[in-house]
């Protein structure tokens, strides 16, 4: 079976870090389409899949577009289109990564008659989506989707609740490789004496800085925490959320806390700076669709702490392999933060279970059969 992959995205966020992982045992029978160049598409050519670019420029369209506005981006969108029917046609299947990717993935999979699977690593709510582009997704994915996989229970039910098919949808979680995560202790301290953190309590925050990541949060509750506890911030803005970084700057200045905060920016060793950590926290202020980083503070054998909702409930079990707070309330955050430091053979007790069982649970080659076996059962419906 060929398969044509699409993906909205030049640059590698969650989503396309999972297409990654969902691609290569294809990479002899597949290509990726991507709808804008960047980095995605060289992380792409370093693990030999073949990937093309089928646009020039970015699409326009945002979560939070109306119909007016989607409407005004058709100029882009029928080039983008004749190209993707072109290609689709060499293939047995369009597999759409991302929303946009279903938009032009769906009239492909009409006008070249191929199947289509939507890989669903949204939550369709208001609180991310337009009720427009939420209505889109879901009459897409009802029209023309054999099969919607959700990268969580909370992906599916925000789906149905929206009015997708639920008979259509299957989870199947993000799998991930969990030998990348174990760092050596020597990598460790040399990392903390770089950072000039050693003696520390390090709290780590790993994300794009947006508002709904709440990195505010952490910087509001640091403030209330013991002077040895320090902020790391891995991540820079992406769309447009510069104004949020300069509040974020000005934040640590009014509450003093220059020395105790440090902007790293986007970094490539996330697992030895995760492995640095003695604590991570997960503070989005509305529900995450899975929650990548949380599983990856598990593998890295470092206590998490994550905001109750979303994905990141069915990820963590309250004091067992991990801890929840309130979502947007500091206070509770730093009382979770103080009490790891003041705990710290229960926290790392916890921390051992975690990546215990998260590196089974997640285990990319796991997930990869679990897509594998849907997609040649869907092969064998199809034929019949």
């Amino acid at each position: 079976m060929k398969l044509l992959f699409l993906d909205q995205s030049g640059k590698p966020g969650g989503a396309e870090l999972c297409l990654i992982d969902i691609a290569k045992p294809y990479r002899d029978r597949s290509l990726v389409g991507l709808f804008v160049d960047g980095p995605f598409k060289s992380l792409l050519e370093q693990h030999q899949i073949p990937v093309t670019v089928f646009a020039t420029q970015p699409i326009t369209v945002r979560k939070s577009s109306n119909l007016f506005q989607g409407l005004g981006s058709l100029k882009q969108l029928i080039p983008l289109l004749i190209e993707v029917v072109k290609t689709a046609r060499n293939y047995d299947l369009i597999y759409a990564n991302t929303q946009k990717a279903l938009v032009i993935g769906a009239l492909a999979s009409f006008f070249s008659r191929r199947p289509l699977v939507y890989h669903l690593h949204d939550i369709l709510s208001k609180e991310h989506f337009s009720k427009t582009n939420r209505q889109i997704a879901v009459t897409l994915a009802n029209r023309f989707a054999s099969l919607v996989i959700a990268n969580s229970q909370a992906s599916q039910t925000a789906f149905v609740t929206a009015g997708g098919k639920p008979n259509i949808t299957t989870v199947v979680y993000n799998g991930f490789h969990p030998q990348t995560y174990q760092i050596d202790a020597s990598t460790v301290q040399e990392l903390q004496q770089q950072l000039g953190l050693q003696g520390q309590f390090i709290v780590g925050h790993f994300s794009r800085l947006a508002p709904w990541k709440g990195q505010h949060i952490l910087i509001t509750a640091l403030a209330q925490c013991p002077p040895e506890v320090t902020a790391i911030l891995v991540g820079d803005a992406l769309f447009g959320e510069q104004d949020y970084v300069q509040q974020l700057h000005q934040q640590v200045v009014a509450l003093g806390l220059e020395n105790r905060v440090k902007f790293l920016g986007f970094r490539a060793d996330i697992p030895q700076l995760m492995a640095a950590c003695n604590l991570i926290a997960h503070t989005s202020t509305s529900p995450e669709p899975f929650g990548r980083v949380i599983v990856e503070a598990m593998l890295s054998g470092t206590p998490v702490v994550a905001a109750k909702a979303g994905g990141a409930m069915e990820l963590v079990e309250h004091g067992v392999n991990g801890f929840l707070v309130t979502p947007g309330e500091p206070q509770e955050l730093a009382q979770v933060i103080t009490t790891c430091l003041m705990e710290t053979e229960n926290s790392k007790n916890i921390a051992n279970h975690a990546r215990f069982t998260a590196s089974q649970r997640f285990d990319v080659k796991n997930i990869n059969q679990q897509i594998s076996q849907l997609l040649k059962q869907w092969e064998i419906n199809i034929q019949k």
